[in-house]
């Protein structure tokens, strides 16, 4: 697996500004960053291109009175000029912090006031209108800098154009290129690289505050760990507020010098995947789950006899799967047969996807996912992975990987990351992989780990003999019933989610007798389940056949949960939660605290 001095080594005196060097000095003409996918529709910058336009965003932002120790905030979907900001502000020294664009306008408040950024980025007509009404109340922002500038307000000199920035900057840099080495060859790898604020599910969003070494060594030691290819294909789709997304679609594609290209809407995946092709996805559990809902439709359209030579294939690539999570070798028969299956029956389904070149498969994070959909993927040969992290800890502290997996579990600690088992079965983390710590209002940073270097995650799991970690809660999410039973939510949700019908699932009970769950249709799945039935598709939550076959899925996940866990009573609702109404996370973690207030009628009545 490597230890913690081969990944030193592999990224021994560098920060993200030198590998954006040397990948324009050494690679300088392979692309970097793509918009588009289409044919006759993609643009790119080259490595050697998208170094220069950092070096134009650095003078520009500097000119606009972005500092060293700054911090800047970005709203805007994934689109070139969020890399090449961010890029820009770094080399500063600054600090570039990328928020959620579903932010309203008092969250915006609460995060630039916390940040005292002088300058943000945002995208367009969108964002300003939520940044207008919050303008009056940040003193300390000088700039608001807009991508698209035919939506800045006329005479607002509050505002000026990205188009603006960037020539004036590339004007400096073009007169004085050895400026901008000077800026590269200032920053040291313990200085802070980027802000991430977190989501904020139990209480005000923190600011984490991550150093170059930090990504780096977390880029470093999952290359060790499961080397990736150099020059690879990704696509970026994930908000770049996300840390996965960061690592992944920034930090990681600097280290390998991959080519990325930027998905401005998630809905744009499907296409996306097939223009590009990429070696490899990640994804939130929703994301798989939808996937293998779609699937799983696909499937059952299927003829007959079409079906079953898939089905053939499905059954054996699924004991491939579940002999490797085992721990078992595969025998050399078996494993031949499967691949004899594979290329006839499966891989036409992946190439309809777009997924035919990823053979690093997929990997899976943020919160748990059912191990039914991990199954159901590894049959149609789509092996995803789980991992498992936080901002707090530059993303994955631990993962599986196709060596070495077990199904159910988050895998095992990167090279060079220690994790074991706290207080209450909490687990702790140590290793370079652990934030610099959370921005305070003075602007300094608090460190949040113990005398040891121990950071206490907040999530509740246990280690095996075979040193794979399992998560079984988060600490604050813990049921405790008023009979004093301890129970872990996540179980009991991931139970109902695995259903097409469902989208989001919430368990209650804590102080309460028993527990009951509130369950929501999804929109886009639950519509084709029930036309594929012959059921109507209006008001789809009042519909017997529906709540017959939601009857039937709880009763099956009652059959497997221990007395405790049970479920004793439901509603069904009708309307979706998103991260705009407010009871998800932009990442789609449940907000339990705004769920318990905004259904609090409802809630009781289970209980009456």
């Amino acid at each position: 697996m490597g230890t913690a001095d081969d990944v030193e080594r592999a990224i021994e005196g560098h920060t993200v500004a030198t590998l954006l060097r040397r990948n324009a000095g050494e690679f300088g003409d392979k692309p970097a960053l793509s918009k588009g996918w289409s044919p006759g529709e993609v643009t790119t910058l080259t490595w050697a291109e998208l170094r220069d336009h950092a070096a134009a965003l650095a003078h520009g932002l500097a000119e606009l009175g972005l500092a060293k120790g700054d911090r800047m905030l970005i709203m805007s979907s994934r689109r070139p000029e969020h890399w090449t900001s961010d890029l820009g502000a770094l080399h500063l020294g600054a600090i570039p912090c990328t928020t959620y664009d579903t932010l309203s306008t008092e969250q915006i408040v609460f995060v630039a006031r916390h940040s005292a950024a002088p300058v943000v980025v945002i995208e367009g007509a969108q964002q300003i209108d939520r940044w207008s009404a919050a303008l009056p109340e940040l003193p300390n922002l000088r700039k608001v800098v807009v991508i698209d500038e035919s939506t800045i307000p006329a005479g607002d000199d509050r505002y000026v154009s990205y188009r603006e920035v960037y020539e004036k900057g590339a004007v400096k840099h073009a007169a004085d290129r050895a400026a901008f080495e000077q800026l590269t060859d200032a920053i040291v790898p313990e200085q802070p690289v980027c802000m991430i604020y977190t989501s904020g599910t139990t209480g005000d969003p923190k600011g984490v505050v991550i150093s170059h070494h930090n990504v780096l060594f977390q880029a470093a030691s999952v290359d060790i760990a499961h080397p990736l290819p150099m020059h690879g294909k990704s696509v970026a789709y994930l908000p770049l507020a996300h840390i996965a997304e960061r690592m992944l679609g920034m930090y990681l594609a600097t280290y390998k010098a991959a080519h990325v290209t930027a998905v401005p809407d998630h809905t744009q995946l499907v296409p996306a995947l097939h223009g590009v092709r990429p070696f490899g996805i990640f994804g939130v559990p929703r994301v798989w789950e939808k996937m293998a809902a779609a699937l799983q439709g696909g499937l059952a359209a299927m003829p007959e006899e079409q079906r079953a030579g898939v089905q053939m294939a499905r059954d054996v690539a699924l004991e491939v799967w579940r002999l490797g999570s085992e721990g078992k070798p595969v025998p050399e028969e078996l494993l031949a047969k499967k691949q004899a299956l594979d290329e006839k029956a499966l891989l036409p389904i992946r190439t309809m996807l777009g997924l035919d070149k990823a053979h690093r498969g997929g990997n899976s994070g943020a919160a748990p996912i059912p191990v039914t959909v991990l199954d159901f993927l590894a049959s149609i040969g789509i092996q995803v992975l789980e991992v498992w992290g936080l901002s707090e800890t530059t993303g994955a502290a631990t993962q599986n990987v196709p060596e070495a997996y077990r199904v159910g579990s988050v895998g095992r600690p990167i090279p060079g990351v220690e994790v074991k088992l706290g207080e209450d079965d909490e687990l702790l983390v140590r290793g370079p992989i652990v934030f610099m710590g959370y921005l305070q209002e003075d602007g300094s940073i608090k460190p949040e780990v113990d005398a040891d270097g121990w950071y206490a995650t907040g999530d509740v799991g246990r280690i095996d003999d075979d040193g794979f970690v399992y998560i079984t809660d988060r600490k604050k999410e813990l049921i405790i019933t008023s009979g004093g039973k301890n129970i872990a939510p996540a179980k009991v949700e991931g139970l109902l989610r695995a259903h097409p019908l469902i989208s989001q699932a919430v368990a209650i009970g804590d102080m309460r007798p028993f527990v009951t769950a509130l369950i929501v249709l999804d929109d886009e799945t639950a519509p084709l389940w029930a036309q594929a039935r012959g059921i109507p598709t209006e008001n789809l939550a009042e519909q017997p056949a529906v709540l017959e076959e939601i009857e039937n899925l709880v009763q099956q996940a009652n059959s497997v949960l221990a007395q405790p866990e049970k479920i004793k009573k439901y509603r069904v609702l009708s309307q979706s939660w998103t991260p705009e109404s407010g009871e998800v996370t932009p990442t789609l973690k449940l907000k339990r605290r705004v769920i318990t207030q905004r259904y609090s009628e409802a809630i009781d009545s289970l209980y009456e």
